[in-house]
Formats: structure tokens, C-alpha cells, sequence
């Protein structure tokens, strides 16, 4: 009986380059996640939010053609509706107001700009609010929910049916499982952030007067590549540090819903005894002022006494008397286009606030520096230390 060769034959097929690896990862685990129907309906629900955006685009380049922009800032005053875009209307025309003082020079009435800048300039401004508004409003949330869905599966099923021992007694580094598991978040963030964002760009871009209006926003696109980036990282890098944690998808599911809600209660909870600090002491201030003048009255005849008053003829003013603002109901989605004046500073204890600051700052809607360190440190803490548990906990079942 002939006694054959049994050991290992030579490959004579084309060698993949080594990143290949990661590349072959990342498209398995996209087929299989794209295989879930709710995962297909979540995505397409993810886009629906833009048509509602791209009304604001169409209707501010519709008032730039007929010369509305004050009218609309105007009617937003009112509280009418505008063109028929509602709520996002009435934070489109706020914005117009501002953009128009401030590249206008309007408090200057020496300063004279030319008009056609001036446009320029606002549509700037209004184009960076609505995109910074609509990536963290609809998207930012359903972003949450969908890697909430798919990427606590990723590596604790892994763990769960041993396929490490498939994985690393191949050539396969650690770096190349992480990034072809990140790839798939990865897909996941483009397909629900960045491609909606630069969707609306290019539809503002086509409902615009001219064409080269591409080339007066071109550094928009840049902006949302930037700010898709920033979303990712630190979100990416948590949901699959948990889903290393544990062989339980369900524990890991359950630890990245319950970070996003305790750390957005344990923000709003702090953020709420700030204003109502701040009211306390408005209404202290208002009350020393009744009691002073109280003692003036006391001591004067404040009814020939006009200086007493604010304006002659006027009644005194008390907190009883004193009308209260009225409460805005888009305040939560005028503070999402980076129209907030106060500075947010518990939102680096929330992901949620501190990636909408620190998208902020990217977009130019805000420029304080003391507003964003603090957020932007704890994204950088959250990518280091999940990158550390992911480079931990990814092959220590091979380590003995």
C-alpha cells in the first residue's frame, strides 16, 4: 500500500493583505445584523426624521428668493407658523433673527455690510443650526436605540459560543477583531447620522437659487463628517466594552440603556435644582427690591415722587404682580441648534449632553471653551477606558 504525503501542502491562492481580516469580520456582521426586519425598520424610520428638516432648508432658501428673512423672524415672534414648518420653523426664523445682528451689525448703526455677505453669512449660520439640531434630536436618540439592539451580540455571543478558539488560533490580532467589530457600529452610525446629514446639505444645496452655494458651505460637510466621528467613537467603544463584559447579551443591553437614562436623569436632576437656585435667587433679589421700596414709600410721598417708579404714572411693581415669563415649548429643541446662552455645566456627566456640546463646538454654535473642556474630557475618558476593558477582556479566555 503506497504511503502518501499527509503533511501540510503549500497554498497556491492569492494572499488577502493583512487588514483583510477585519474587513471579513465587519461584512459578516453586518449581513447577519441586516438579517433582523426590526433592525431594517429602525433604519428606515431613522431617515423619515429628515424629511421634516429639509422643509426648514426648503423654506428658508424660498424666503432668501423673496426677501421674507424678517417677515419670518417676525412671524416666529407672533408664534404663527411658518411656510408651514412649525416648530421647527419658529427655531429657523430665532435663528435668522440672530444670524441678522450679528453680521449686520444692527446695534451699529454706522456698520454697513454688503447684503449679499450678509445672506451668505446667514444661511451659514441657519444651514449649521438646523443640521447640528437635526443630529442630535431624532438621530442621536434612535442611534442610541439601535446600537442599544445590535451591539451588545457582537463579542458576548462570541464569548458565549466559544468562538474565540476559531478566531485566535487564527492569525487574527486583537486589533483586527476590535476594528471589524467596531466597523459594524460603525455602518450603523453612518447609515442614521452622517448620510441623513449630508442628504440635507445637498438638498439645501438643490433648492438653493444657485449652485455655488456648495462652494459658500462647502466646509459643512466637513463639520458632519467631524461630528459623525465624534458620535461614534466614544459610543462605539462603550457598547462593545459592555458586550465584552459579559457572555449575556441581555446584561450587556441592559448596562447600555441603564448608563444613557441614569446619567440623563442624574443630569436633568442637577441641571433643575440650577434653575431653581437661580429662581430663589431672582425672587430674593425682587423681594429686597419690594422692601426697599417699601422704606421709600415710608419716608417719601411716592405719589409726587416719580423717581420712585420706573416710569411716571406707573404702578409700583411687586414679585406678586410681576409677570411671569412664559414658558417656551421648544426650549429643549432651541438648546439642541446650539441656541442655549447659559452653559451647561453638568452636561459631561450625561453622553447624550456631552456629545450634543461637543458637536456644538464643532458646528461654531459654540465658542466657549470653559463649555466644552468639560464634556469633551469625558468623552475622551469613556473611549480610553472602554478601549482598555475591550484590549483586557477580548482574548483573556486564551490566556492561562
Amino acid at each position: 500500500m503506497p504511503v502518501y504525503d499527509v503533511g501540510y501542502r503549500p497554498w497556491s491562492g492569492d494572499r488577502t493583505p493583512p487588514g483583510a481580516t477585519a474587513g471579513v469580520i465587519a461584512t459578516t456582521g453586518i449581513r447577519l445584523a441586516w438579517t433582523s426586519q426590526w433592525l431594517r425598520r429602525l433604519v428606515f424610520f431613522a431617515w423619515s426624521p429628515a424629511l421634516v428638516f429639509a422643509m426648514s432648508f426648503f423654506a428658508f432658501e424660498q424666503a432668501i428668493e423673496e426677501g421674507r428673512l424678517t417677515n419670518m423672524r417676525e412671524a416666529a415672534r407672533q408664534g404663527r407658523n411658518l411656510d408651514g414648518v412649525g416648530m421647527l420653523g419658529t427655531v429657523l426664523a430665532d435663528t435668522l433673527g440672530q444670524a441678522r445682528r450679528k453680521t449686520t451689525g444692527e446695534h451699529d448703526p454706522a456698520k454697513h455690510v454688503d447684503p449679499k455677505v450678509d445672506i451668505a453669512q446667514t444661511r451659514r449660520v441657519v444651514w449649521s443650526r438646523l443640521l447640528l439640531a437635526f443630529m442630535r434630536v431624532p438621530q442621536a436618540v434612535l442611534l442610541a436605540i439601535i446600537v442599544g439592539l445590535v451591539a451588545p451580540s457582537l463579542i458576548s455571543r462570541d464569548l458565549r459560543a466559544k468562538a474565540w478558539l476559531v478566531y485566535f488560533t487564527r492569525p487574527v490580532s486583537r486589533w483586527e477583531y476590535i476594528l471589524g467589530k467596531a466597523s459594524i457600529l460603525a455602518v450603523l452610525v453612518a447609515t442614521i447620522t452622517l448620510l441623513p446629514a449630508l442628504a440635507l446639505w445637498l438638498t439645501g444645496v438643490l433648492v438653493s437659487p444657485s449652485v455655488w452655494v456648495a462652494v459658500d458651505t462647502w466646509d459643512l460637510p466637513v463639520k458632519t463628517v467631524v461630528a459623525s466621528l465624534v458620535l461614534a467613537v466614544p459610543t462605539v467603544l462603550l457598547a462593545l466594552a459592555y458586550s465584552a463584559l459579559t457572555p449575556e447579551s441581555r446584561i450587556a443591553s441592559f448596562a447600555w440603556f441603564a448608563t444613557w437614562a441614569a446619567c440623563w436623569v442624574a443630569h436633568s436632576s442637577l441641571a433643575a435644582a440650577d434653575v431653581m437656585a437661580a429662581q430663589q435667587a431672582e425672587a430674593a433679589t425682587a423681594r429686597r427690591a419690594a422692601t426697599a421700596l417699601a422704606d421709600r414709600r415710608a419716608t417719601h410721598d411716592a405719589r409726587y415722587d416719580p423717581s420712585v417708579f420706573d416710569e411716571p404714572g406707573a404702578e409700583p411693581t411687586s414679585p406678586g404682580r410681576a409677570e411671569r415669563p412664559r414658558r417656551d415649548r421648544y426650549l429643549w429643541l432651541k438648546k439642541a441648534a446650539g441656541m442655549e446662552t447659559a452653559i451647561d455645566r453638568w452636561a459631561w456627566l450625561s453622553p447624550y449632553h456631552a456629545l450634543g456640546v461637543v458637536q456644538a463646538w464643532i458646528f461654531g454654535t459654540e465658542e466657549r471653551w470653559e463649555a466644552v473642556a468639560p464634556s469633551l474630557l469625558s468623552l475622551v475618558v469613556i473611549s480610553i477606558v472602554a478601549t482598555a476593558v475591550l484590549f483586557n477582556r477580548i482574548d483573556a479566555p486564551t490566556r492561562v
